[in-house]
Parts: C-alpha cells; sequence; structure tokens
C-alpha cells in the first residue's frame, strides 16, 4: 500500500493575495480603504495576504506608509490570516530596516526580492537574502522575478537559503517549472506561484499555492481551482483554470502592469507615477472579460 504523501508545507496559507494598495483621488494613501479591502478578501477565500510588494506599488509608497498600511490591515483582520510584508529594495541596508519595522507593526512574514538593477552575482544574491534572514525572528518568503530585477534567484542558490530555518517559501515568477520542481522535491520549502498562469500546473507538482494579483479581483474563483484539484477533480480544475484564462491574460500578459488592471476593476483609487491608469478600450475590455466569468462560474 502507497504511504499517504507528506502535506504541503504552507506557512503562509495557501490563496494569498498580492494586495493592491488603495489610495485616495489626490493620490495619498487610504488605510481605511485598504482595511475594508483587506476584509473583503479574507471574506472572499483568501487565507494569506501580501502587503507591499509590485501589486501594491512599493517603488512608491514611503517606509513610512508601508508601516500605516501594515497596521491598518493587521488591524483588519486579526489574527485570521498572516499578513507578509514586502520589504524589498535595491539596497540591504534599507531593506533590512524594513524588515525591522514590518516586525514591529506586526508582520506575520518577510517577502524579500532579488535586489534589482545592480544585478549581483548568486554569492552576493545569497548574502542578502541571510542578511535579512538574520535580521529579524520572521520567516522569510523569496521572491524570485528576474523579469523585473534582471537576476535570478538560481535552483542552486535556493538550495543553499533553504538550508536557514527562517527562509520558508519562494514566491516563484521565474517561469521556470523543471526548476522550481527540482527544489520543492529537494527541500521543505512552500513554493507560491506568482504568476497566475502557472498556479495549477505548480500546484500540480507539490507547488504550496499562490501569491496573486487577480486574486484582488475574483479571489473566490481562483481558489475554486485549488479546492477542486485537492479533491481530486482534476478535469474540473482544469476547466476552471481555463475559465479564468482571458481575464488572467488581460490583467496580467496585456502589456499593462497588474496593479493597473487591478484598479481598473476596483473603486481603489488612481496608481502612482510612473504608473498611467487604463486607458478606456482596455478599462472596457478588463470589464467585459470580468463579467463574462462571473456570468460562467
Amino acid at each position: 500500500m502507497t504511504p499517504p504523501a507528506a502535506p504541503r508545507p504552507r506557512p503562509f496559507g495557501r490563496a494569498l493575495c498580492a494586495m493592491i494598495t488603495p489610495f485616495t483621488a489626490e493620490g495619498a494613501l487610504d488605510p481605511d480603504a485598504a482595511a475594508g479591502h483587506a476584509a473583503a478578501l479574507v471574506a472572499a477565500g483568501c487565507d494569506g495576504l501580501v502587503l507591499s510588494g509590485t501589486t501594491g506599488e512599493s517603488p512608491t509608497t514611503s517606509d513610512a506608509e508601508k508601516t500605516v498600511l501594515l497596521r491598518a490591515v493587521r488591524e483588519a483582520v486579526g489574527a485570521r490570516v498572516p499578513v507578509v510584508a514586502g520589504v524589498g529594495s535595491a539596497d540591504t541596508r534599507h531593506t533590512v530596516e524594513l524588515a525591522r519595522q514590518a516586525e514591529r507593526a506586526g508582520a506575520d512574514g518577510l517577502l524579500v526580492v532579488t535586489p534589482y538593477y545592480s544585478r549581483p552575482p548568486q554569492a552576493a544574491v545569497e548574502a542578502h537574502f541571510l542578511r535579512v534572514a538574520e535580521s529579524t525572528g520572521l520567516p522569510l518568503m523569496l521572491y524570485d522575478i528576474p523579469g523585473r530585477t534582471g537576476t535570478r534567484i538560481e535552483p542552486d542558490t535556493v538550495l543553499r537559503l533553504a538550508e536557514h530555518p527562517r527562509v520558508v517559501a519562494v514566491k516563484d515568477c521565474s517561469q521556470d517549472l523543471l526548476g522550481a520542481t527540482r527544489v520543492i522535491a529537494a527541500t521543505s520549502l512552500a513554493y507560491y506561484s506568482g504568476c497566475e498562469e502557472l498556479n495549477l500546473p505548480l500546484y500540480a507538482v507539490g507547488g504550496a499555492g499562490y501569491v496573486s494579483t487577480v486574486a484582488n479581483v475574483v479571489p473566490r474563483r481562483l481558489r475554486a481551482v485549488l479546492d477542486a484539484f485537492d479533491a481530486g477533480d482534476t478535469a474540473g480544475a482544469a476547466r476552471l483554470n481555463g475559465l479564468l484564462a482571458r481575464l488572467v491574460e488581460l490583467m496580467m500578459a496585456s502589456g499593462l502592469p497588474g496593479t493597473v488592471t487591478a484598479k481598473a476593476l476596483l473603486d481603489a483609487g488612481p496608481v502612482r507615477e510612473p504608473l498611467q491608469p487604463a486607458g478606456r478600450e482596455a478599462a472596457d475590455g478588463l470589464r467585459e472579460a470580468y463579467e463574462e466569468l462571473l456570468a460562467v462560474c
């Protein structure tokens, strides 16, 4: 008889939303709207929230705003779900300070992106993450998104980092399913898909779930894919995943950042420059795809 599979590590939940950061019409941080959005996401099935990532417009929010946002969301959701704070920057010292700031403000974990622009070699990438891991008592989710940072966290580097007790997860936007499979097989790291088109494939090879921008808009429908898979209905999971494809494509692969497309579908205020709001044609297309999805599932 085949022994039951070991449970997947899920230190931050399974269905995580990479939350937008709401602003007022004048462009100021809107902590009340953030608290309301966070509570609605949890009610709709998100079992983890990630703040101040790319979707949260972290490059254009100040350190003080990040703290206000985290505290507002922490108060809104209480201890019901983990709240992970994005603290990545191109500067190791600044990242360490942001990490300590997030710990003081009540984060349950840290999302740490590869240092960008300077294109550090792998030894420097590894040293960066270890410095952050040693700076607080919080667990880390490594954020591998070479399309934005210019530098991968190579699988061998991830394998070494997995030896640190506070490196517990990866948000994977590397588009390297083979590399992810290799690390999942060799470690206890929780692998979260950061690309919606790979949510189901990565989950099928042992991933922990996803950290999704699209979850800002259709959290229940994204979660339903994983629910079907966990129930053994792989055909149903594939069908639901296919129904999501058009909206995912328009939100994440149309040439507009996910922050822009998510805010085009939500009453969450403007985006901050250098981003610009979606044009009328793009917004109408997004709305049409969204309403079509709601009509069929």
